[in-house]
């Protein structure tokens, strides 16, 4: 029994609450013999779900042998990520079918939630840091490809759907029960509605990698923004967004309809130097990546509790904005709010313990401390 913490819960906060464990699960009840912490001010949210991340700890999901894939699954934990999806950057066809191999044996074990293909289907006027000689029009039937090697475990596959075969594809991977993602594009305002309205459910990283809001041509921006259908991945990192572009998107879309991402590579919880993202080389200086050749951001080295604390800190959210945005959001988006994403009785046992000034002071997963509860 976690006793006397501030609870964050989808109906509000509780000042003085208690969360009770039992073996992987939250409860109603506790044991009579039920060990009992006090985390007296301290906050008690859900742990948090990162639908789109590539790496941390000095590890990738798009190259890392197994081992490495679970350092960095293991890094994001550390910060309380209890929830991942590995997401791959583009590469050939063989390869990215031979890495959704790997990490749908991962899914398998319970280790990641799913994969997130970002690539090769995108636009090379929007590529950011992925090589531009390898990405493709998205064909369907190579989209249907990637979802097969996944095993049923492809979570989200981002288009830019303004290519050919952009529409028909978001139209398949809505049939297979796959995130179509609009993002790395650079379609008009009008081939953006299309594209929501043959399925696709999600902006990647609103604002970065495609055109600015116009006021004659507003571009997918304001496509994506005003859908309710559609929910929005922001990274709060302060390198990728102005402090007024994530106030306009949760202004305008509302709490409910956005997820903060780490967009994470390598160097997330591990330091600055040089990585390769994909077969591009990427330069990491005080905490900023960008790519050695042509200076494109490349991601982030962000990690959700920094996220969580900036948004509540810095940008002026709420607590419950931020729990939305962290956990219950991104829980719906990918169909796992049964188990995941609040702190309910019959849920897992995902929670994050926080000091008043919001850093992590102890993480769960499924029952079992990933980072001991600090209370000193």
């Amino acid at each position: 029994m976690l006793k006397g913490a501030r609870v964050v819960l989808p109906t509000g906060t509780i000042g003085a609450g208690q969360v009770i464990v039992e073996d992987t699960r939250i409860t109603a009840t506790a044991h009579p013999h039920a060990h009992v912490i006090d985390v007296t001010n301290h906050y008690l949210v859900p742990g948090f779900v990162d639908i789109h991340n590539h790496g941390g700890g000095g590890a990738s999901f798009t190259s890392g042998t197994v081992d490495e894939v679970l350092t960095g699954i293991h890094t994001h934990r550390l910060h309380g990520t209890t929830t991942l999806v590995a997401s791959t950057v583009t590469g050939d066809m063989d390869f990215l079918a031979q890495r959704a191999g790997l990490l749908s044996e991962l899914a398998e074990q319970g280790d990641i939630a799913g994969i997130h293909f970002e690539g090769p289907f995108i636009s090379p006027c929007r590529k950011g840091a992925h090589s531009e000689e390898l990405l493709r029009d998205p064909d369907p039937a190579e989209v249907r490809m990637l979802i097969d090697a996944a095993r049923g475990h492809a979570k989200m596959v981002t288009l830019a759907t303004e290519l050919p075969g952009g529409i028909d594809s978001v139209r398949l991977l809505a049939e297979h029960g796959v995130i179509a993602a609009v993002g790395h594009t650079d379609a008009s305002y009008e081939q953006t509605v299309e594209a929501i309205d043959a399925g696709a459910t999600v902006a990647t990283h609103l604002f970065n990698a495609m055109p600015a809001l116009g006021h004659r041509a507003p571009g997918p921006i304001a496509a994506l923004l005003e859908d309710e259908r559609v929910t929005v991945e922001l990274i709060n990192d302060g390198t990728h967004l102005h402090p007024a572009a994530l106030e306009l998107a949760f202004r305008h879309a509302g709490a409910a309809r956005v997820a903060f991402i780490t967009d994470a590579m390598d160097a997330a919880g591990f330091g600055d130097g040089r990585y390769m993202l994909g077969p591009l080389e990427v330069e990491v200086a005080d905490g900023v990546a960008r790519l050695v050749e042509g200076g494109s951001i490349a991601g982030s080295t962000l990690t959700l509790d920094r996220a969580f604390k900036r948004a509540v800190t810095v940008d002026g959210l709420s607590v419950a904005d931020a729990v939305a945005a962290l956990s219950a959001n991104p829980a719906r988006l990918l169909g796992m709010d049964d188990r995941i994403g609040s702190l309910e009785p019959g849920k897992d046992a995902d929670l994050v313990l926080l000091d008043s000034a919001f850093d992590v002071k102890g993480v769960m997963r499924k029952g079992a401390w990933v980072v001991d509860p600090q209370l000193g």
